[in-house]
């Protein structure tokens, strides 16, 4: 069975876009004073065709000189990206100012709104979105101004709203919005999912974000990456991780980033699906984007459930040479298991020695003892053995004894082989496990027996040679 990778976080610090707030410049003065409305088509529902309301003389003559030909809102139109513009706006906000103390310059609630809609452009041009917002929203409460003016301007004010993080009152300027529009935008569904989502009103974010996602794929075009993000957000929070797979499945298609990778990862991880889970992560992995040592061994935990341990210790390895990984005893430990799971004994031997300088235990020595054994260094073999059960916490102590005897066995050396053989006996903890060492006992004696009348006879034998 796999490692479980820790599932990756899904959710972000925010999920809220870039505003990038609507306003449109005020419309001149010569539309303003026009009478008649034109014809068209309507924008919002339930919108009656009416004369379209006039500014009168006197008010359009005071406000042309300021967004006039020669006025400073135009000649802050003409200023270049890296002119500043602060003192002609200063100037527009100073003489709007003066109008609106005024009473008889613009008298009418009509022509008082277009003052505001003017101050509310030119305190959002000098940055002041708190200015701009309480001039947005005398806009969409004045008496005078026109319904569908004041429509567009709760769009905006919404805007505003949302980037001052007072979410309740972006919502409730589009829910009216919305509920008024004829044509509702892509972007204004998602900003409304996503203040649906900061106000905890997760049911009606999915609601929204899907109607988005639908309406994209009606039209032939690609869901925006938000969308999606934001309506995996909300099944993970759900915690149906495999609506959360899918829709990372089309992230990772469309709009690819190692990131989500990673996520795709850790929910296949999450449903078990190991090797769909083994696939992504090294997909990651073969793209350097596997960078903290927690990654790195993640991804050889996994080889080591899929039983493929020679690719666990080179990415081991690898991630140690790339100074990656630390080389702690319990990280080279790690790489002397596969390694040695690999059948790779002498990397598996050096990895368990370097261990061992790091963090000596007995069972790092008990494991080198096993080793040397396999490779027929007897005498390293018994002393590592040795050293292991004078350290003691050996996992399986009665396996450590075995080896010491089987070593001794090989260096001729039967009588000690028979006193570690009774250790490992006496460790055993099953019928099972004390079957073989007892085996060993036997032969180590009979064949210390055998040996010995070869002596007596005056026989050259090979004597005890654990020194």
């Amino acid at each position: 069975m796999f490692s479980k990778l820790k599932v990756l976080a899904v959710v972000g610090a925010t999920f809220l876009l870039p505003l990038m707030v609507s306003v449109g410049s005020p419309d001149s003065v010569m539309s303003m004073s026009a009478v008649a409305a034109e014809k068209k088509e309507p924008k919002y529902k339930n919108v009656k065709t009416r004369k379209r309301q006039s500014v009168g003389k006197t008010c359009a003559k005071a406000l042309d000189r300021v967004q006039g030909e020669k006025g400073p809102i135009s000649a802050a139109g003409e200023l270049g990206e890296k002119e500043d513009a602060t003192p002609l706006w200063l100037e527009a906000k100073s003489m709007l100012n003066d109008i609106e103390r005024r009473p008889k310059v613009c008298r009418s609630d009509y022509e008082k709104s277009q003052v505001w809609n003017m101050l509310g452009y030119i305190h959002y041009s000098m940055d002041d979105f708190t200015g701009a917002t309480g001039y947005y929203k005398k806009v969409v409460e004045g008496a005078g101004t026109p319904p569908e003016m004041k429509l567009d301007t709760r769009y905006t004010l919404a805007q505003f709203y949302a980037m001052q993080e007072k979410y309740a009152l972006a919502v409730e300027q589009l829910e009216i919005w919305i509920d008024a529009a004829i044509i509702v935008g892509l972007d204004a569904r998602m900003l409304i999912a996503q203040l649906y989502y900061q106000l905890e009103r997760k049911a009606d974010a999915l609601k929204m974000v899907e109607i988005a996602i639908d309406e994209s794929d009606a039209k032939g075009i690609l869901p925006k990456e938000t969308m999606w993000s934001l309506q995996r957000v909300l099944y993970y929070e759900k915690d149906d991780l495999k609506k959360v797979t899918s829709i990372l499945q089309k992230l990772v298609k469309h709009y690819p980033k190692w990131t989500y990778w990673k996520q795709l990862g850790g929910m296949y991880g999450s449903q078990e699906r190991e090797i769909d889970q083994l696939v992504a992560t090294e997909m990651v992995y073969l793209n350097d984007q596997l960078t903290t040592e927690s990654q790195v061994m993640s991804m050889a935990y996994m080889y080591l459930g899929a039983e493929v341990p020679y690719r666990a210790a080179k990415i081991i390895d690898k991630g140690m040479s790339d100074q990656i990984i630390e080389k702690t005893a319990k990280n080279l430990e790690v790489l002397g298991q596969s390694w040695w799971a690999a059948k790779d004994l002498p990397r598996a031997l050096k990895a368990f020695e370097s261990a061992s300088k790091e963090s000596d235990s007995g069972e790092l020595q008990s494991r080198i003892a096993s080793i040397y054994l396999d490779l027929g260094n007897d005498k390293k073999a018994y002393r590592a053995a040795q050293k292991a059960a004078k350290k003691g916490s050996v996992k399986n102590a009665s396996s450590n004894y075995a080896t010491m005897g089987s070593a001794l066995v090989n260096l001729h050396c039967y009588k000690d082989a028979i006193s570690a053989f009774k250790k490992s006996v006496k460790a055993a903890k099953t019928k099972k496990k004390k079957r073989f060492p007892r085996q060993w006992i036997k032969f180590a004696d009979a064949e210390g027996n055998r040996l010995q009348r070869l002596r007596d006879v005056g026989a050259t034998v090979p004597g005890c040679n654990k020194a």
